[in-house]
């Protein structure tokens, strides 16, 4: 059963920012075994998703780590205001 990461990290996003309407989560790249997933959002809700010290960005992460490692897969998130 394969995941679908775009879902689950905005999911996970959508609660904790103002502007819901203006997230874009899209996957860069996708190889046999890296994932690369981008998360564009207003430049208002860019804190709110790192958080202090980058401790929410780092636990969506983790989370998302979880999800691949199950595939045998690595991803990586790129967090990003526009």
């Amino acid at each position: 059963m394969a995941v679908d990461f775009e879902n689950l990290i905005k999911t996970i996003v959508t609660p904790l920012v103002m502007h819901p309407e203006d997230i874009i989560v899209k996957t860069i790249a996708e190889e046999q075994d890296e994932i690369t997933i981008q998360v564009l959002l207003n430049e208002e809700d860019l804190g709110r998703v790192i958080g202090k010290g980058g401790r929410i960005a780092s636990a969506i992460r983790t989370i998302a780590y979880a999800g691949a490692s199950k595939e045998g897969k690595r991803i990586r998130i790129d967090i990003d205001a526009f």
